[in-house]
This record gives structure tokens, sequence and C-alpha cells, in this order.
């Protein structure tokens, strides 16, 4: 399938690896022209060096808690035209009881999982306002539906992505520009399976029964019962991004987790 998207400019934060990695892939493979960003230039360098054979990619480091690192990634991008797709993919998770978060750590998470997205929408958005077309992609997730009791945190953040992508979304009324969320399940990124190898150790298991007893005890309702995978997340995200009818919307792709219908 076509999705119109040879030659579109799009900027994937948070692109060094996992979901973000796969998602500046795809857009590649469709004939975009993609800039990846990532925490460290060897990150970044490494990250252009895998996806160099797909596509037009260039790639920028940068702290996205550091206005003058956030003005840098914009004004790489600018140098390059007009952006077309913003996905604000940046984010952190940690599992940690409730009470052992301080004000400093709720702050930091606050500022990696949700300002970030403001502050690059920030100087995107108005531009894709002015020429009317335009489309942005916010990385959310089923837990800010359903929030995890080891995650409080972070689900908290993921929640407020829902409401700052509707909030910016009902600024595009009436033009061609569009804010959606996408709401991806337990994912098996580089992160996730760090974590469970811990685990895996810490409990004198093997890495297989971990995971299996995942679904069984902590995600009970998911409906396929494994973890999905960062090119099933990319393809949603590719896809609602090219997608003209859509905006305002929050994307599930969690597996069936969240019993509701809507």
């Amino acid at each position: 399938m076509d999705l119109g998207l040879k030659d579109k400019l799009v900027l994937v934060t948070g692109s060094g690896s996992g979901i973000g990695k796969e998602t500046a892939r795809t857009y590649l493979e469709e004939g975009a022209r993609v800039v990846v960003h990532g925490l460290t230039d060897g990150e970044v360098a490494a990250c252009v060096g895998d996806l160099a054979p797909f596509g037009d990619v260039s790639g920028k480091a940068g702290n996205l808690t550091d206005p003058d690192d956030v003005d840098a990634l914009c004004t790489f991008v600018q140098k390059r035209g007009d952006l077309d797709i913003l996905v604000n993919n940046v984010g952190i998770f940690s599992v940690r009881p409730f009470e052992d978060l301080t004000d400093e750590e709720w702050l930091r998470y606050f500022d990696i999982n949700v300002l970030s997205a403001v502050r690059m929408s920030r100087v995107f958005l108005p531009a894709m306002l002015t020429r009317g077309t335009g489309s942005i992609v916010n990385l959310a997730s089923e837990a800010g539906v359903k929030p995890l009791p080891q995650m409080v945190h972070y689900s908290v953040t993921k929640t407020a992505m829902l409401g700052l992508t509707r909030g910016m979304a009902e600024l595009t009324k009436g033009t061609g520009v569009r804010v959606n969320s996408v709401l991806p399940g337990p994912t098996w990124t580089e992160g996730v399976e760090a974590y469970f190898d811990g685990l895996a150790a810490q409990k004198g298991e093997a890495l297989p029964s971990i995971v299996d007893n995942y679904f069984k005890t902590d995600e009970p309702t998911s409906l396929i019962q494994r973890f999905v995978q960062p090119n099933e997340v990319a393809r949603m995200i590719v896809t609602i991004s090219a997608n003209t009818a859509s905006n305002g919307a929050a994307h599930r792709i969690e597996g069936g987790i969240i019993r509701s219908i809507l």
C-alpha cells in the first residue's frame, strides 16, 4: 500500500532504539526523509548507520529537557525543509513503588515524557497550521487508560499525553493538520528485555518462563497473551500519521489488555 509519504520530512524523537527506531525504518521504507534523534552522538550515529541502507536518514542528538538542545534539534530539522510529520516518541519508564518516588523524580518523568512533546510541538505545530498541512503523533500507552500500580508515575505521564493530544487536535479544526496518539501495550523493546533479563536473574528462573508468567499474572486481560513487537507499533504510527481523516484520536495497539469497546 502506498501511503503517500514519498519525500515527506519526518522527525522521530527517541529513535535510537526500540519503537522509535522501527518507526524511523518504516518511514524510510515508505520513501520518506527521516531525522532520527537520540540522547548521545554515539547513539544517533549508530542509528543513522543502521538505517542508511533504507533511505534518506540524518540525525541529531540532544536532551529534550534542555531548551538549547531542543532549539538545536529543531534548527537541524528546519534546515532540511518544512516538517511534515512529528512523532513524539521519547520517554522513560521504570518499575518503582509509588511511595518511593520523590517530587524531583515525579517532575523528571513529567519533564521527559510530557514536556518534551510540548516543546517540540510548540515549534512545529504553528508552522503546520500556517501551511494547513502536517501530522503529529504522540506516543501514549495502555497505562494511560489502565494505570499500572507498579508504575503509577509512568502511567500518569501517559494519561497526560492523551489530554495533550486531544487539546492540540482542537487547535487544528478546519485545517489539514492532524494530531493523534498511539497507545502501545507491553512491547518487547531493548529496555523491556533488559528489565526481564534482570528479573529472571534475580528470581533464578529462565527468561521464557518469566515472560509467559507475566501475561498470566500481570496482564491476564491481554487477548494476544504476548508482547507487542516494535515493528507492529511502528506500522500503526506510520499509517495513522498518513491518514488524513484521523484527528484527535487515541489509537490502541495493546493486544486487547484494555477491556473496553472504545
